[in-house]
């Protein structure tokens, strides 16, 4: 299993100041100090950072223009991939040959490390571009298909239900052949195996679930991958799942970087959001059934902790990091993409827990999986061997 980043530039409110100086200041320092933790991963060994689009957010993901971020990244960045996590592909985003530019774009400008993950998003910016809910993952499907022909054709021209595109010869053409890596965002189990069932690779972005239920949902994903018709010119049979990971010598620095307080408000923060934008539709009761730890906290009723014992989140020393990493590795992951600057930690924790992964977990895991690799290959040779001599 490698490990990778996931990075949306979150700008933790209250902001100092005045608007717009408050928010002016703290998505400066985000963008400086997220900056500064990516580049520093990518001499640690982490394998991909993928970025976040998201629109309108506040206080998380105060990144809209990935590709932006992305472009950035492959001049500072030698080897780490970069990855679209993820283009929003519904034709009322963006045109696709909007996307098909800016994904190659990273892709020649890194010399071939983009990655391409496809979404829709949720409700709230959907309504917002006045996406059609109801065909988001049919337009979806529709515009990759389109992105993957501009790569493909030297002109491409399209006349469909939802695109009228004159022949017209799309640049630059990507680096890699045919295209980069494909990858489709997830949260439910159904999402997961729409992305097995177009041969796509998983980026699931369900957090604070126990790892039994995470492995049903990838189960379900290689299930669907067994039948796959590639949406596009790569099949990718791989499975990316994200959680918060803080990595530090000792426990007792958690109290003075504020660890638990900042765990709490990415489940608080992700609470609200849904609550004001995606389920006030819902009754009182029907809210307090999709949040439930909400009123637990407030009654002094949940143990922050409980993420941590039920290994939701990867959190604790190097040695514990990585017996939870294993954890992950055993249900199928392929890749763990760390959410490592949440909530409140300063800036020094989050690339002292970088410095950490990067200098005992990842090359134990690295280690162990090599041995693995040998060992199965010994067990197939040796299988050979039995095989042979029987006949």
């Amino acid at each position: 299993m490698d490990l990778g980043l996931l990075y949306e530039f979150d700008a933790p409110q209250p902001w100092e100041g005045q608007h717009p100086e408050g928010q002016r200041m703290a998505e400066r320092r985000v963008y400086r100090e997220s900056i500064e933790q990516i580049v520093l991963a990518d001499k640690m060994g982490f394998d991909t950072v993928w970025c976040v689009e998201h629109h309108f957010r506040e206080n998380r993901s105060h990144m809209p223009s990935n590709e932006v971020v992305l472009g950035a990244l492959s001049q500072i960045t030698k080897r780490i991939k970069l990855g679209f996590g993820v283009s929003l592909m519904p034709h009322e985003f963006i045109h696709p040959a909007r996307v098909a530019e800016k994904v190659a774009t990273v892709d020649v400008l890194s010399q071939g490390r983009a990655q391409w993950g496809l979404g829709r998003s949720t409700p709230m910016e959907q309504q917002a571009f006045h996406v059609d809910i109801a065909r988001s993952k049919e337009k979806m499907a529709a515009a990759a298909r389109t992105v993957v022909g501009m790569w493909k054709e030297q002109y491409y021209e399209e006349h469909s239900e939802f695109l009228d595109f004159p022949a017209r010869m799309v640049t630059p053409k990507p680096w890699q052949d045919p295209h980069p890596p494909s990858w489709m965002a997830a949260s439910t189990e159904s999402s997961a195996v729409l992305a097995g069932a177009n041969a796509c690779g998983l980026l699931c972005f369900s957090i604070m679930q126990p790892l039994s239920k995470l492995e049903t949902l990838i189960a379900a994903y290689r299930k669907a991958q067994e039948t796959a018709v590639p949406l596009t010119g790569v099949a990718t049979n791989k499975v990316g799942i994200y959680t918060l990971v803080h990595c530090a010598e000792s426990r007792d620095s958690f109290e003075r970087d504020r660890v638990w307080e900042s765990m709490w408000w990415w489940y608080k923060g992700l609470a609200e959001f849904h609550l004001k934008w995606e389920f006030a539709h819902l009754s009182e009761e029907q809210q307090k059934a999709a949040f439930p730890l909400l009123d637990k906290q407030a009654r002094g009723e949940f143990d922050l902790t409980t993420f941590d014992q039920e290994d939701m989140v990867i959190v604790g020393t190097p040695d514990e990091c990585l017996q939870k990493c294993l954890k992950y590795e055993a249900i199928g992951v392929d890749q763990l993409l760390c959410y490592l600057n949440f909530g409140y930690l300063p800036n020094e924790a989050v690339l002292k827990s970088i410095e950490l992964l990067g200098t005992y977990v990842i090359p134990e895991l690295a280690r162990r999986g090599a041995s693995r690799a040998a060992a199965s290959l010994t067990a197939g040779v040796r299988a050979a061997e039995e095989h042979a001599a029987a006949g």
